[in-house]
């Protein structure tokens, strides 16, 4: 074969090669089993042997493809196979991987394969252990990253990076000496003046077939992540949303509507009918936002029960401008800093007192401002009560989640004279919301 053709030919092997490992971690992924296997964290004994007979399975039929067509090259994996596992898996999954990948070789008579990915494997089980966080294994890149630099991240990266061209250092080396009667190695024909270039293409194609499955699996990591937050804030939000009609709010409503049954038999009904309406909503409403006017009604109903309670003790006003009430906010956001102003501004202050709320649209922005007259909050508390208060906490908590920083919550309360609670969040578009 000319040069020129025999050189091509060994730069086509190279690139397949990073488009079968690009495939095969791909595939990994599609699979729900080896997916769960592959992003699991910690692992049993018989995890790690479930998890390394998966990496012989797949990486091993590679190099049994390879062995038997004596001509499929980029197909064979086993060095970047065991050196993965054992990176992912540990000292344990590693060494059994890069034994049962070998076997396919080792029949063919490459009686170097073993030892050399036994060896591998447990390297990269060493990898694993020395790596200072788990998520410095996911991250790793040969370019290091100057905008975030990190000592200890910095060395961690450079010993992963001189792990693995160590390892293919190996190989080449085992190659030169004992040739391909006893292991396989990809030796580019290539002129002898690009020699350094072809050797440094090997390398680099090495270092990329262990860097592109876990970038891949990184992001299906990060995806399962994200999806598990989801699940888990959806799961807090419905629990959080239950736990609001708590049961002294529900047994002092019954014993209202019991009372009211012979004395007002009209206004129990109507409260009846408004603990229904919030109950409703409450068992039904899955949305994570609602418009303004929706969130008022809420409000009404439940102040109307707690004015059946407190009677004219508790007053309630609103300034809602009419260009608000169709705006988009988080679902149940108001209701815990309306039931805040009552259990703790206004209960404990002898002739009761009053809440307000107001909302405004101003430049593409919704401003609301919940303030009650009540007793107030001490001053030492206020520097921890977005962290210590349940509601209000539960309220910021939340809007940090949906608006990172494109939101504000200011709070301000005097002793004795109230507290005022101001909250600004961007427009929402309908369509958006409609789809959250």
């Amino acid at each position: 074969m000319p040069i020129a053709e025999a050189s091509e030919a060994s730069l086509v092997t190279l690139l397949v090669k990073l488009g079968v490992v690009a495939s095969l971690a791909n595939m990994l992924t599609r699979s729900s089993g080896m997916k769960r296997s592959l992003l699991r964290e910690l692992r049993t004994l018989n995890q790690r042997v479930r998890f390394a007979l998966w990496f012989a399975l797949i990486f091993g039929a590679g190099v049994a493809a390879r062995v038997a067509s004596g001509s499929y090259l980029a197909g064979d994996l086993g060095l970047e196979g065991s050196l993965l596992s054992g990176i992912l898996g540990g000292y344990v999954t590693g060494l059994l991987s890069g034994v049962l990948i070998s076997l396919p070789a080792m029949r063919n008579g490459e009686l170097l394969c073993m030892p050399l990915l036994a060896a591998v494997g447990v390297m990269g089980g060493l990898l694993r252990d020395c790596a200072p966080d788990t998520e410095d294994i996911w991250s790793f890149s040969p370019i290091p990253d100057l905008k975030h630099w990190d000592q200890r991240r910095a060395l961690f990266h450079g010993f992963f990076l001189a792990a693995i061209l160590f390892a293919e250092f190996l190989r080449q080396g085992l190659g030169i000496i004992f040739r391909h009667n006893r292991i396989f190695y990809l030796e580019p024909s290539w002129p002898s003046s690009s020699h350094p270039l072809a050797a440094a293409a090997v390398y680099v194609t090495t270092l990329f077939a262990v860097v592109l499955p876990l970038k891949i699996w990184n992001n299906a990591r990060n995806e399962s992540k994200l999806q598990e937050q989801q699940r888990l804030l959806m799961q807090a939000r419905l629990d959080a949303l239950t736990s609001r009609i708590n049961p002294h709010f529900l047994f002092n409503t019954l014993n209202s509507v019991s009372s009211l049954i012979r004395t007002n038999p009209h206004q129990a009904r109507m409260v009846v009918y408004q603990l229904s309406n919030i109950l409703r909503r409450l068992l039904r409403k899955h949305d994570n936002f609602s418009s303004l006017r929706e969130e008022i009604n809420f409000i009404d109903d439940y102040l109307a029960i707690e004015v059946t309670r407190f009677g004219d003790k508790l007053k309630f006003h609103k300034d809602v401008e009419p260009a608000a009430l169709d705006m988009q906010l988080p679902s149940m956001l108001l209701q815990p800093l309306i039931e805040n102003c009552i259990k703790h501004g206004l209960s404990g202050k002898v002739e009761g007192g009053s809440i307000t709320l107001r909302a405004r649209r101003v430049e593409q922005r919704l401003h609301l401002l919940v303030e009650d007259d009540g007793v107030g909050i001490p001053e030492a508390e206020m520097a921890t009560l977005l962290e210590r208060g349940i509601g209000v906490s539960n309220v910021n908590e939340r809007l940090k989640v949906l608006f990172a920083a494109d939101y504000r919550m200011w709070i301000d309360s005097k002793p004795g004279q109230g507290t005022r609670i101001e909250i600004e969040i961007p427009e929402i578009q309908t369509r958006l919301a409609a789809v959250s």
